[in-house]
């Protein structure tokens, strides 16, 4: 089994003029669930629930060092028509592991704080499917 650790980790987001940016040097931490509805089919007489598979979900969550060109490239997209992600949980080198599809930036937070370094951090909703493939 490879491990591999999570500085490696690639993150990209389209842009407002969907050109893909690499934020990936900008990131300390992407967060990327995914679930999937259920439907309850028990009946009466029923001894155990059963379910039916439903739509699948997923939401994206990023954070990081603050930087001015970052900054244009998210604040820019919050609320836009769905733009394009990659995420590679591994890095992009060739034959690593891909996530790619839709998003739309939900919120952007660039706050700051006296005591650090400025941070921000983005939220997105993933609409329609995930392909995962290889880069």
């Amino acid at each position: 089994m490879a491990f591999v650790h999570g500085k490696s980790a690639h993150f990209e987001i389209a842009d407002s003029g969907d050109v893909s940016r690499d934020i990936s040097a900008y990131c300390d931490t992407v967060d990327f669930p995914r679930t999937a509805d259920t439907a309850e089919t028990s009946t009466f007489g029923s001894t155990s629930k059963s379910y039916l598979a439903g739509l699948k979900d997923g939401t994206i969550s990023i954070s990081g060092i603050w930087d001015p060109t970052v900054d244009g490239y998210l604040d820019g997209i919050v609320g836009l028509d769905a733009q394009a992600f990659i995420y590679g949980p591994a890095g992009s080198t060739g034959g690593n592991i891909k996530y790619s599809g839709t998003c739309i930036c939900t919120a952007y937070n660039p706050p700051a704080d006296l005591s650090k370094a400025n941070t921000f951090s983005a939220s997105f909703q993933i609409t329609g499917d995930v392909t995962r493939g290889t880069f």
